[in-house]
């Protein structure tokens, strides 16, 4: 697994904690917040493109090299 797809995993935890369990939590007296719904979306599409863009690599991917073989 990539360090995206991990990045990946662990934004659909956090989003599927707000989903299952509320924004907000409290322990004793302390109330604990979770990360804003909406920016946990948008990380969660930056970071799906970001691995799309990845596996489609552009011309030669980021991480190809090319080499030019002449039959001469």
């Amino acid at each position: 697994m990539t360090d995206k797809e991990q990045e990946l995993t662990e934004i659909k935890k956090a989003i599927s904690k707000i989903l299952n369990g509320g924004q907000s939590y409290r322990i004793g007296n302390r109330t604990m917040t979770r990360a804003d719904l909406k920016t946990l979306y948008d990380m969660q599409t930056k970071v799906e493109n970001e691995i799309a863009e990845s596996e489609k690599g552009g011309i030669l991917g980021r991480n190809a090299s090319a080499a030019v073989f002449d039959r001469r």
